[in-house]
């Protein structure tokens, strides 16, 4: 095989084997319903530097407000435990997550649990957030892994179970004025997680911990 034949075979294979990487955010295939509608989202690159699919309303500003709802992150759809990813680790997740969120929301609003704790006259919002999937996904092909060879072991590794994967947690959430009843923001998004060892080794919560800080302090900016 001459010198421009492996180049454009090895081109050919480099571009068949990265095109399938990891995703970095939600498919549509992988939207779960909790939201209305999905209209208009838009692949965003948040401060903390990772992607999501966001949209905004062109008037929505956070001074605009002095409460919001909020009682805490749903499971959505009903969760189903399996071998890898057990009821205390979603449960550990919720109200990790929860408290994080409140953390935050309270340094600049009032934040209550239902909407009968409104005080007259507040100007009012909504949060709805779930945790909508927590998943292992293999590794993507490394740059280095595209020859031959180490394509095919790459394969075999993979199809039982020892090449290293990426834990995913999927969210989805929304903020509602009340005054209009109107969504001003909603977004989803794919946060990664901690990398496990192989496709047998269980999720828990803390491999999101590190990850969950970023999706805090982002929440964080988009409030300021």
């Amino acid at each position: 095989m001459n010198l421009s034949r492996k180049i454009f075979v090895g081109a050919a294979l480099a571009s068949l084997l990265l095109g399938g990487c990891t995703s970095k955010v939600t498919e549509q295939d992988q939207y779960s319903g909790f939201l209305p509608n999905y209209n208009n989202l838009q692949e965003v690159t948040t401060t903390s530097g990772e992607k999501a699919m966001r949209w905004v309303s062109p008037s929505w500003n956070p001074n605009a407000y002095d409460t919001v709802v909020f009682d805490k992150l749903q499971l959505y759809p009903a969760p189903q435990p399996n071998e890898r990813v057990n009821r205390q680790t979603l449960s550990e997740l919720q109200v990790y997550m929860t408290q994080q969120a409140v953390g935050v929301l309270n340094q600049k609003y009032r934040v209550v649990t239902n909407t009968q704790f409104v005080p007259k006259g507040s100007r009012t919002l909504i949060l709805r957030a779930a945790i909508t999937g927590v998943n292992a996904e293999n590794e993507g092909m490394k740059w280095y892994e595209v020859i031959p060879v180490a394509a095919v072991v790459g394969g075999v590794s993979a199809a039982t179970g020892h090449r290293d994967q990426n834990t995913t947690l999927f969210i989805e959430a929304e903020l509602i004025d009340t005054q209009y009843n109107q969504t001003v923001a909603k977004v989803v998004r794919k946060v990664f997680g901690g990398t496990l060892e192989n496709a047998s080794q269980k999720i828990t919560a803390n491999d999101f911990k590190a990850a969950i800080g970023k999706l805090t302090s982002d929440l964080q900016a988009f409030i300021r």
